[in-house]
C-alpha cells in the first residue's frame, strides 16, 4: 500500500534521545523491506517495538514462537533473544520501528508488562497508534535532560497503554461486558456519545455496579475514561484538520467551548489552542 502523504518514511530522530531512565536509539518508518531471514535470526542487543502499519507476515524467535502478524499488531524484540520477522512471500508492508534500552524498560520487563513469552500484541486500529507514536517523536528534538526524560516517559506510557490494550483483548468471555463497555464509551454512536448510564444499561448492569466494576478493571471511572477518549478524538481532529473549537465541542458532547477547553486542559495538560500550535509546528 503506498504511503499516505502525511506519513513520513525514514528516520524520525536526528540523534538518540538519552536520559537517566533510558535511551531511544532509533525511531522511524520503513516500507517494503525484505525482513529478517528465519534461517539466520538476528540478535539485536536492545529492546525494539515494531508497529505494523500495513501488510502481513510472520514472527519467529529462539524460544520457538512462530506467530502470524498483520496491520495493527506490534512485534516486541528483547535483548539477546534471537528472532526474525518479515512479510509473507511477495507481500508488501510498512512498519514504524523504535529501538530502546535502559532501566525504565528493564523495570517494565520485571513487572511483566514486557515479556518474551508474549512478543506479539494485537492492537489496532492503525490510525490511533500511529498518531500516538507520531505525537511523541515528530517535532523538535529534546534540548535538555528534562525534555529527554519527558519523551522517554511518554514513550514508556505508550508501551503501558499498548500492553493494557493487549490484556483487554485477552480477557475471558465472562468479562466480555468490559470490552463492549469500553467500545460504547470510546466511540460515538450514530446519535452521539452514550452516557455511562446508557452504556451500563446496554451491557445489562445497574449503573452503580457497572461503575464499581469498570473502575476496578480499568483503573478509572467510566466518566473519566470517556472524557479522555473524547479528548483523544478531538486531538486527532485538531491534528488532521482546521475545525473550529466550537465544532469540536459540539461533536464531542461538550455543552460549549469553555467546558471543552477545560476538559482538554485537564487531560492533555495544555489548552486546545496550545496543542494546535504545537502539532502544527507553529
Amino acid at each position: 500500500m503506498p504511503a499516505q502523504s502525511s506519513f513520513r518514511l525514514g528516520s524520525w530522530l536526528k540523534a538518540p534521545i538519552r536520559s537517566e531512565i533510558g535511551t531511544l536509539s532509533l525511531v522511524g518508518a520503513l516500507q517494503d523491506t525484505r525482513g529478517i531471514n528465519p534461517k539466520s535470526m538476528r540478535v539485536l542487543g536492545s529492546y525494539a517495538l515494531i508497529f505494523i502499519r500495513s501488510g502481513k507476515g510472520r514472527y519467529r524467535d529462539a524460544h520457538g514462537q512462530d506467530l502470524a502478524f498483520q496491520a495493527g499488531d506490534a512485534i516486541l524484540v528483547f535483548p539477546d533473544l534471537a528472532h526474525a520477522y518479515g512479510p509473507l512471500p511477495g507481500g508488501r508492508w510498512e512498519q514504524i520501528y523504535t529501538v530502546f534500552h535502559g532501566p525504565q524498560f528493564e523495570l517494565l520487563q520485571e513487572a511483566g508488562i514486557l515479556s518474551p513469552d508474549n512478543p506479539l500484541w494485537r492492537l489496532g486500529p492503525v490510525a490511533h497508534w500511529q498518531h500516538r507514536l507520531e505525537e511523541i517523536f515528530w517535532g523538535d528534538a529534546p534540548r535538555s535532560e528534562a525534555e529527554a526524560a519527558r519523551t522517554l516517559g511518554r514513550f514508556s506510557s505508550l508501551i503501558t497503554d499498548m500492553a493494557a490494550t493487549q490484556a483487554e483483548a485477552q480477557r475471558s468471555p465472562r468479562e466480555a461486558w468490559l470490552g463492549e463497555s469500553m467500545h460504547l464509551l470510546a466511540e460515538p454512536s450514530a446519535h452521539g456519545w452514550l452516557s455511562p448510564q446508557e452504556a451500563a444499561q446496554r451491557v445489562g448492569l445497574s449503573y452503580e455496579n457497572f461503575r464499581k466494576l469498570f473502575a476496578k478493571h480499568v483503573g478509572e471511572s467510566p466518566g473519566a475514561f470517556q472524557k479522555r477518549r473524547r479528548i483523544e478524538h478531538a486531538c486527532a481532529m485538531i491534528y488532521q484538520s482546521s475545525r473550529s473549537f466550537k465544532d469540536l465541542a459540539d461533536e464531542h458532547g461538550f455543552c460549549d467551548v469553555f467546558h471543552f477547553s477545560k476538559a482538554f486542559t485537564q487531560v492533555m495538560g495544555e489548552s486546545p489552542s496550545a496543542y494546535r500550535k504545537r502539532v502544527n509546528g507553529k
